[in-house]
């Protein structure tokens, strides 16, 4: 299956396979916003002089649709007898990917909810099917080789095997996420210069989100700003829009139950704009010694203030200071040395 043009890494096949190559598999369909940070990474390794083949896990869910998943993975590892292959999520990904690696060697990268426990928002259902997807996690860390965990809070929930296991964030391409002026980005957004805006990323569940929350913390704020309000991603926005999204809004908010490392804070710092945070996952370790940042309790009264004090004035963080921590090319330098040790 081939890469979306955006994303042009190295997929051709190989007449004299070498074992110089990492498949990545990664879920979904490998369109939109789906996953995009795996596919970027992708390139960034590509760009780095890696070899990286691409195959999209179509179906976690139909049993039919998942062994004729796992027939083709087989059919691609056979293929190109890579250097290793490199699953993009725990749960059913990795475990598939345990099961047809046979003696390649197996990275795991667990990005979140693979491994952190099912939110109390959740209905039974929800909760039994996450629980389970953790469970797929932790057996699938028994046959990879190398494990990746994108916070530390994530490593420390792993089971076993922690002692192969690094923290690495998923980075952000500093070239697509840096500052450029407010008032422009909103021209070209159709938004309001006098408006005051925080960012939001409900993604695909605004339960572990927490999006009430978020709205009920803009909404106090308000009474003191008058002309905040709220912009929402659903991940139905175009990836190449976000980062005018980032530079015209006057901060980013994250109130979420449960995360991994969101990238959503590291394509803010790159921009430089302002973020307001819980302590979740790694944000607190992300946004040490960046000024306009703030980590804040999960109370909207707490957050509230949070954003009047980092919104009124607008102004700019520092946040691209502390891009040598989760560059893009620092993260591709250090997967490259992980897939290095394989050899």
């Amino acid at each position: 299956m081939t890469a979306p043009a955006a994303f042009p890494v190295r997929l051709q096949p190989r007449a004299n396979p070498a074992r110089n190559c990492v498949l990545f598999v990664i879920p979904g369909g490998g369109q939109g916003s789906s996953m995009i940070f795996a596919r970027r990474q992708a390139q960034s390794l590509a760009s780095a002089g890696v070899e990286v083949h691409l195959f999209y896990l179509g179906s976690r869910t139909s049993p039919r649709l998942l062994m004729a998943e796992f027939r083709r993975l087989r059919v691609q590892i056979a293929r190109l007898r890579p250097l290793a292959v490199h699953a993009h999520f725990g749960t059913v990904t990795a475990l598939v990917c345990a099961l047809a690696c046979g003696s390649i060697p197996l990275v795991i990268t667990y990005r979140g909810s693979d491994l952190n426990p099912p939110p109390a928002c959740f209905g039974w259902g929800a909760r039994l099917r996450a629980a389970c997807g953790c469970l797929f996690s932790q057996l699938a860390a028994l046959k990879a080789r190398k494990i990746i965990c994108v916070s530390g809070r994530l490593r420390d929930r792993l089971w076993w095997r922690r002692t192969i296991a690094v923290v690495l964030p998923s980075g952000v391409d500093p070239e697509i996420f840096k500052p450029a002026p407010r008032l422009l980005a909103r021209r070209r957004l159709g938004w309001s210069a006098a408006d005051r805006i925080v960012l939001f990323n409900a993604g695909h569940d605004p339960r572990v989100k927490r999006l009430a929350m978020a709205r009920d913390a803009v909404n106090r704020a308000r009474r003191v700003v008058p002309c905040l309000r709220m912009e929402v991603l659903d991940g139905q926005v175009p990836p190449e829009g976000i980062p005018d999204i980032m530079n015209a809004a006057d901060c980013l908010l994250l109130t979420s139950v449960s995360e991994g490392s969101p990238t959503v804070v590291q394509e803010a710092l790159a921009s430089n704009l302002p973020v307001v945070s819980v302590d979740v996952g790694d944000v607190a370790e992300r946004l040490r010694g960046v000024r306009e940042a703030a980590i804040a309790l999960p109370d909207p009264d707490v957050l509230a203030r949070a954003l009047i004090r980092i919104v009124e004035p607008p102004r700019r963080s520092n946040g691209r200071s502390k891009l040598a921590e989760f560059s893009s090319a620092a993260i591709a330098q250090a997967l490259k040395e992980i897939y290095g040790e394989l050899r």
